[in-house]
Parts: structure tokens; sequence; C-alpha cells
């Protein structure tokens, strides 16, 4: 299982975003994130090489719940050349804009609503947007698990793992060990963590960044166990 590092607060990407980077560089972190909100264009592109640079996945999630801003976020992958796309609701045009690049695609199941982003969306309705994702041509989802409204997120998990077969990564308010393996074992293939490593939460006791994330990179290679 892969931990896609968020360098991301509150669903922002963090204004010293270039500093954290240089901070962790040496941690083996192969999988690293970032939202197109709280920087600037140039700072997004100056961290986008410095990722690459490094020769890690980059992924941008897509904030909006608004569909020209949301789309306006997908133009923006395009042009940084992100490697993976996460998050929006509106499939079919994202793809559109995507068509021609090498951009993995992994929409939101379920409803997102607001921002900091809540999940609304029971298993059923989580599967049939997994369903829906696949046949359209997504490579899998984007699953916003621990920040669900209306079930258990594990339920969701497994009701995401057993109807697609693309990339199922977990995603929001991620905070412990414990969800960390609970989701290994429900099948996820990837987890994003970012604000919890930036509040302390991660290690109550641990006052550095580096220091929140070296437990959480001992863990990434997990593998699910469906």
């Amino acid at each position: 299982m892969d931990f896609i590092f968020m360098l991301t607060r509150d669903d922002r990407t963090v204004t010293d975003c270039l500093d954290v980077l240089d901070t962790i560089k040496d941690l083996g972190i192969t999988h690293i994130g970032f939202k197109d909100i709280g920087v600037d264009r140039d700072t997004l592109a100056q961290l986008h090489t410095r990722i690459k640079d490094m020769g890690a996945t980059t992924y941008l999630e897509v904030v909006s719940t608004d569909r020209d801003q949301a789309l306006a976020s997908v133009r923006t992958a395009t042009e940084l050349g992100v490697d993976w796309l996460m998050g929006g609701t509106w499939i079919e045009e994202t793809l559109n804009l995507l068509h021609g690049t090498s951009i993995g695609y992994l929409p939101f199941a379920g409803a997102p609503l607001g921002h900091p982003t809540r999940l609304a969306g029971n298993p059923d309705r989580i599967a049939y947007d997994c369903r829906r994702a696949e046949a359209a041509g997504c490579a899998g989802v984007d699953l916003l698990a621990y920040r669900a409204t209306d079930a258990d997120p594990l339920d969701l998990v497994r009701a995401a793992r057993a109807t697609t077969t693309g990339r199922l990564v977990v995603a929001g308010s991620i905070t412990s060990t414990d969800q960390i393996q609970a989701l290994a074992s429900a099948g996820a293939d990837a987890f994003t963590i970012g604000s919890a490593a930036f509040d302390g939460s991660l290690q109550p006791h641990a006052g550095t960044i580096r220091s929140q994330l070296a437990a959480v990179v001992g863990l990434s290679g997990i593998k699910n166990q469906v």
C-alpha cells in the first residue's frame, strides 16, 4: 500500500511547501501530492519540478465542488504534467480534458460537500460511483472514507474495493497507524496524509514534520489483504 504525502493542511497547499519538501526529501517518500489552492501557479510549477527531480510520483487533488473551478484544476494538472489527478465528479468532461496525456484520473466516489470536504453517500452509492468511473475509463477512485457523514468509513472502503479493479486511494482525515492498518485490511491501494502530519496528531509527542512522517513511511509497504 502506497503512502501519498500531501503538502496540504485543511485542503490547501501549505505556503512553505518548498521548504517542507527540502526537509523531508531524504525520507524515501515516493508519492507526493498537493492542491492547486494555497500557493500561486509559479510555486506549484516549482514544487512539481522538485518532486519529479526527487524521483517521486506526483498527485494533484481537486478541491472545488464547483464545476468550472474543478475543471480549471484539471487544466492546471495538464499544464503541470502531474502523474495522477484526484477528485472531482465531472468524469466525462475531465477525461476529455485529459485526453492525449498520460495522467491517471481518480474521481471522487460519493458526494463531496463543502470545504474542507466531507463525504455523503452510503456503500451502495459508493459502489455505483465506482462502477460508473470504471466504465467511463477512469484509473480508479479517490475515496474520502474518513470524512464520511452517512456510513462507517471501512464499509465504504470495502464497497469500493468490491466494485473496482482500479487504484483505490483513501484520502482525508487519516490520523493514526491503526487507521492505516485497517485500510490495508480493507483493500486500499494507497492512502494520503497531510493535515495530520502538520498538526502533530500522528505522533503527538514528536515535534518535527520528519518525526511525524517517520512511522508512516515504515507502514507504506503494507500489502492490502483483499
